[in-house]
């Protein structure tokens, strides 16, 4: 099983960002216009434990599947998880972790997972997925980059 971690730096209040990325509806203002990236699932406010999200996704030459992910816990301010319940890996499990800083939030990413097939799963993951997920992660960084900048004296 593959471990991926990702840290970020938010110059913003812990409730613009938790309010942010606790709404389903905004994962799609972070994810590659390439992936092709739908939510199908009833779109919710707010994601709470025990939430399915469902989603049509093409991350391979256009090919769209589903996937359905279970929010399984959330501490308001501190983190979520969320698993996939279907969809491409075998295994996927993301922790999403948010710490109070001066000046805004530090966002930490633990992803764990692992695809299907044994040792065909792992040739693929080495020469194409690892680098597909982490391409993502970059995608994500500017974007919050872009949607929280700091102002020129480095203050929000």
């Amino acid at each position: 099983m593959r471990r991926i971690e990702f840290f970020q730096f938010v110059p913003a209040d812990i409730n613009v960002v938790w309010d942010f990325f606790s709404s389903p509806a905004n994962l799609s203002k972070i994810t590659p216009a390439e992936m092709g990236f739908i939510i199908t699932s009833p779109e919710q406010p707010k994601m709470y434990p025990g939430m399915f999200i469902t989603y049509k996704v093409s991350p391979v030459l256009g090919i769209q599947m589903n996937w359905v992910t279970e929010i399984t816990q959330v501490q308001e301010h501190k983190f979520f998880i969320d698993e996939q319940r279907s969809g491409p890996y075998s295994i996927w499990h993301h922790e999403h972790h948010f710490r109070e800083v001066k000046n805004g939030v530090e966002m930490h990413d633990i992803l764990y997972y692992q695809l299907p097939f044994g040792f065909i799963g792992d040739i693929t993951d080495f020469l194409f997925v690892k680098k597909k997920v982490e391409s993502i992660f970059d995608f994500r960084e500017k974007r919050v980059e872009d949607l929280f900048p700091t102002t020129k004296n480095g203050r929000f």
